[in-house]
């Protein structure tokens, strides 16, 4: 049975406001302060109808009441269009085009989830609690189950009441500012249904689209000409992403609440309870949200819900799981980006029958070749699939896959397609097994596997036109410079026309007349375009040192590790002469380097051959003759007496996990490292401490008590 959609009941901040005095009287006769009146109360009751009628089913008046509500606001703000209200009805319409999304600086930071892909992936996130918080398998834990939406995550702020922006996740830290799109979903309030608004609070959650709406939305593109969307988040996606709002006004999107960033006052109690009141403020709350008391209740919710999920009116993939205790959440903390206290329990992938037309190699930025099934087209899951991805060499012998095969296709997590299975009995007889090349496809180079590892490299490096399109393409990417007007169809054709050749010429494009021609002669490069991309590329000469570290595609270096290595040197000129030592072979700094939580030795080599390379170390060179690398700052202000410390614990703690001192260090601003050396600062010691003690003594390292630990950080 499909759940209804609306709330069971409305909630007391839907109580209708008498209307103002004036409100009677001719728009030509009111005086300012009478205006400035009506246009509050008029976006209060066209808002609260808005909702009445598109959350609730409960419509007070009939459209042409409501018809008569808009004109009255339209007219008022025609006579005084400076008392144009943030929260005006005028403004859910949609605005003029922008030219660029602008960005916002997520006060706090948007986690990404890790995931449950098996029941006992969830039994283990259980039991991981249980033992990081010193809680007994036998004593109850609450957690709240909800669906996991298959949509856009977004940002909420509001102010004293009212919705000032409203951002992407982005990164994760800075996300685009989508405020004037958000302004036109109705489901949104403009303004929290409360008399008493809290100073600061940002709601977060999923802007998504019904299967109907969707449905509709193709419809009408298809009649139109118009290219289909593939599916209703890729519809949600880029109906939230259109410059002009009045686009994303005419789109069918709608929002479930799933948390909050910065909150003045902070949000304590429990997640349910948070649900109920942000329900009270005037957010939809997804009403399948379920409280359990363990982990069976956990995992019959997610048996049940992957049975219903295609009953649902939108799509899901899974279910988040979440501790309900706020106070427990904050004891756990987060690895990195990601809760200790939330997973997301994803459903079995879905499967499609198809054949295999052909088997191709592509050469990624770092040279991998990974091998691709170029497939008839099959829908799965709601997505229409032409290529799968091999994996690797030993996939493919391990399968035994060839062309002409009938295969089965997955979407892995619902997202990326795989072959996972041959259907021999329909194998033609006239099939051979797939030769993977040992030369490069793109340049010819020597394609080596190297020992111990199961994917085959390009030998050809920058000089493989392959990995200079991928590298950088990286290098432009929204988590790395983040350039627009530079996507994926762009930088080939600029490379071809001898325009592009290495992330340098990107920074002394502006003055190389002879190159700037080039690109005006070619198709779609107007001036206005020309301009832009140039304001861009001013705009990125500022860059902080975990977005450069990140966008050099070094291998293994992701945003995590990017972000791990900026924090521990700090200075762009510590990373470079540390890195250049590392190459060389000195093994103080490679010592350094692995001890640092989150790096190890696999990451050390790769920076030391990444940094071997003269090419590699004169483009790092280069770059940062053109740009500012700006420094990375302390997770914690410079005032705390462990910024810029590096601890090591060892033994057992007996008023706090290691987890949660971990956590506690690196929040103050220090950094833990896991085996103790001459730039250790202190050793932390608890009960039974192991051979770090040993080694601290023998180095001269100042050792803490477990006591004066508490008293350093200020636990109580």
């Amino acid at each position: 049975m499909t759940p209804k959609r609306e709330d069971p009941v409305p909630p007391r901040s839907l109580r209708k406001l008498a209307p103002p005095p004036s409100f009677f009287a001719p728009v030509a006769e009111l005086t300012e302060e009478e205006a400035r009146e009506e246009l509050a109360w008029l976006a209060r009751e066209i808002e609260r109808h808005d909702r009445l009628y598109y959350l609730h089913d409960r419509p007070e008046i009939s459209d042409a009441e409501y018809d008569a509500l808009k004109l009255r606001n339209r007219a008022i703000e025609a006579r005084f269009p400076h008392l144009v209200r943030p929260d005006s009805p005028s403004l859910r319409v949609g605005a003029p085009p922008a030219e660029e999304f602008g960005k916002i600086r997520h006060a706090v930071p948007m986690f990404t989830l890790d995931n449950a892909m098996e029941e006992g992936d969830l039994r283990d996130w259980v039991a991981r609690i249980r033992r990081l918080l010193g809680i007994d398998p036998e004593a109850p834990l609450a957690y709240v189950a909800e669906p996991k939406m298959d949509g856009l995550s977004c940002s909420l702020r509001y102010e004293h009441g009212l919705l000032v922006s409203a951002a992407t996740r982005g990164d994760g830290y800075t996300g685009e500012d989508v405020t004037a799109n958000v302004r036109t979903i109705r489901e949104i309030p403009q303004h929290l249904m409360t008399d008493r608004p809290p100073p600061v609070l940002e709601v977060r959650g999923e802007v998504y689209m019904n299967r109907d709406d969707f449905d509709r939305l193709n419809a009408e593109r298809a009649a139109r000409g118009e290219p289909l969307f593939a599916n209703p988040r890729n519809a949600a996606a880029g109906s939230l992403r259109q410059l002009d709002s009045r686009v994303t006004a005419a789109r069918p999107l709608r929002f479930f609440v799933w948390g909050w960033g910065e909150a003045d006052p902070p949000v304590t109690g429990t997640y349910s309870a948070f649900l109920e009141r942000v329900r009270e403020l005037g957010f939809p709350v997804n009403p399948l949200t379920r409280r359990c008391t363990d982990e069976a209740e956990l995992i019959a919710y997610h048996d049940e819900l992957e049975q219903r999920r295609f009953e649902l009116p939108y799509d899901i993939d899974g279910v988040v799981d979440k501790l309900d205790d706020i106070a427990l959440q904050e004891r756990l903390g987060f690895v990195q980006r990601t809760p200790r206290w939330a997973i997301a329990h994803k459903f079995s992938p879905q499967k499609a029958f198809t054949r295999i037309r052909d088997i191709t190699v592509q050469v990624g930025r770092t040279g991998a070749l990974t091998p691709v099934a170029e497939l008839e087209p099959v829908t799965v899951g709601g997505v229409v699939v032409r290529r799968a991805t091999l994996h690797n060499e030993d996939y493919i012998a391990a399968k035994d896959i060839r062309i002409g095969d009938t295969v089965v296709v997955q979407r892995a997590g619902d997202v990326i397609p795989q072959v996972v299975e041959v259907v021999r009995e329909k194998r033609p007889p006239d099939s051979r097994p797939f030769a993977f090349p040992d030369r490069c496809p793109v340049c010819g180079s020597l394609a080596i596997r190297p020992p111990g590892e199961a994917v085959r490299r390009c030998t050809g490096g920058l000089f493989c036109p392959a990995q200079r399109v991928e590298r950088l393409k990286h290098f432009v990417g929204r988590r790395a410079f983040d350039i627009e007007g530079l996507g994926r169809k762009q930088i080939p054709r600029l490379m071809e026309a001898g325009i592009l050749e290495s992330p340098v010429d990107l920074f002394r494009l502006p003055k190389d007349r002879e190159r700037l021609q080039r690109l005006a002669g070619l198709e779609g490069w107007g001036e206005r375009k020309i301009r832009n991309l140039l304001a861009m590329i001013e705009a990125r000469r500022h860059v902080p040192l975990d977005r450069f570290v990140f966008a050099l595609g070094i291998r293994y270096v992701g945003e995590v590790n990017a972000r791990i290595l900026a924090r521990h040197y700090r200075r762009f000129e510590a990373w470079r002469v540390a890195m250049e030592k590392l190459a060389a072979g000195d093994a103080r700094v490679r010592a350094e380097l692995e001890a640092i939580e989150g790096i190890g030795p696999t990451i050390a080599e790769a920076l030391a051959e990444f940094f071997r390379e003269p090419r590699n170390r004169r483009l790092v060179d280069e770059l940062a003759g053109e740009i500012e690398i700006e420094p990375v700052a302390a997770p914690a202000a410079a005032a705390s007496p462990l910024a810029g410390k590096t601890i090591v614990f060892t033994g057992e703690l007996t008023r706090m996990t290691r987890g949660e001192a971990k956590e506690r260090a690196e929040a103050l601003g220090a950094k833990v490292a896991g085996s103790v050396s001459r730039r250790t600062d202190f050793v932390v010691v608890g009960a039974d401490p192991g051979s770090k003690l040993a080694r601290a003594r023998e180095l001269g390292v100042r050792i803490v008590s477990e006591e004066e630990w508490y008293d350093i950080v200020g636990a109580t």
